[in-house]
């Protein structure tokens, strides 16, 4: 496979400036560091062993429903992928300020340098709208099939955490963005989660709610299932689009609301 120099540069380099840096913390707070670790040399080199570190970290917990064992690993991983190629992709290389991953006994936060590119807002990227800061090492990220599609890294984070109740959190300001990946295992009460939370187990649980209250109103909107599972937009979405293609909605369009109604 044959790339532009630029684009072998930024991958491979191995005294590239830019780091990422690791920090595990005790508990769910920043005051105790159990470990800690900066990462140089090359993009790759640099994605591949901060992978390689979190994934030490995401313990694999087994459940037992009647005599069937289920692992479950603490979070997704596909999630921990897309948020570290989000991570690396989308990031102000302008700035040489480091990468910051920080893994607490309840989440992990991955924080980034680099607002929204000129012209995006958090409702557009929520959507899986897209625009490149960096064309040229998201070309060769492509090529490598490390990614898949521009703009689908925020709904397949989303989309691994369907089926829990606690959803990952995406944050926004002027010069950084944070992804919080919270732990499915946790014990104790996470930060990410809502005061009165739907007990929702699964995917079909969600599937019969929304099912039951269009019933109920002869039709819903897609506010109405973020209200009654108390789900992002992101995951109403997605929620909405499965069930328009397994056929249990149709949807119609009533002026600029789009309804949606039980399929006869």
């Amino acid at each position: 496979m044959r790339y532009r120099h630029t684009e072998t540069f930024v991958l491979l380099y191995d005294q590239y400036v830019h780091t990422i840096k690791l920090a595990v913390f005790d508990s769910s707070k920043k005051t105790v560091f159990r470990d800690r670790k900066e990462l140089s040399g090359s993009l790759l080199a640099q994605m591949e062993d901060a992978y390689a570190y979190i994934d030490q970290f995401n313990r694999t917990r087994a459940e037992f429903e009647g005599l069937d064992r289920i692992d479950k690993r603490d979070y997704p991983t596909e999630a921990l992928r897309e948020a570290l190629l989000n991570a690396i992709t989308h990031r102000d290389y302008s700035f040489s300020g480091s990468t910051l991953i920080s893994i607490f006994d309840d989440r992990i936060e991955f924080v980034t340098i680099g607002g929204l590119v000129c012209g995006l807002t958090y409702k557009d990227i929520m959507l899986g709208i897209s625009a490149l800061r960096n064309q040229k090492l998201a070309n060769a990220f492509y090529r490598l099939k490390l990614i898949e599609a521009y703009g689908t890294g925020i709904m397949k984070i989303n989309e691994s955490y369907s089926d829990s109740v606690i959803e990952p959190q995406f944050e926004v300001s002027d010069n950084a963005f944070k992804i919080t990946l919270p732990n499915t295992n946790y014990a104790g009460k996470p930060k990410t989660l809502p005061t009165t939370p739907v007990k929702v187990k699964d995917k079909a649980d969600r599937k019969e709610i929304v099912l039951r209250l269009a019933k109920n109103r002869s039709y819903i909107t897609r506010k109405d299932v973020e209200s009654e599972l108390n789900v992002s937009q992101a995951t109403a979405i997605l929620l909405l689009r499965d069930m328009l293609d397994s056929g249990l909605l149709i949807k119609v369009k009533d002026g600029k609301q789009m309804k949606y109604h039980i399929a006869e």
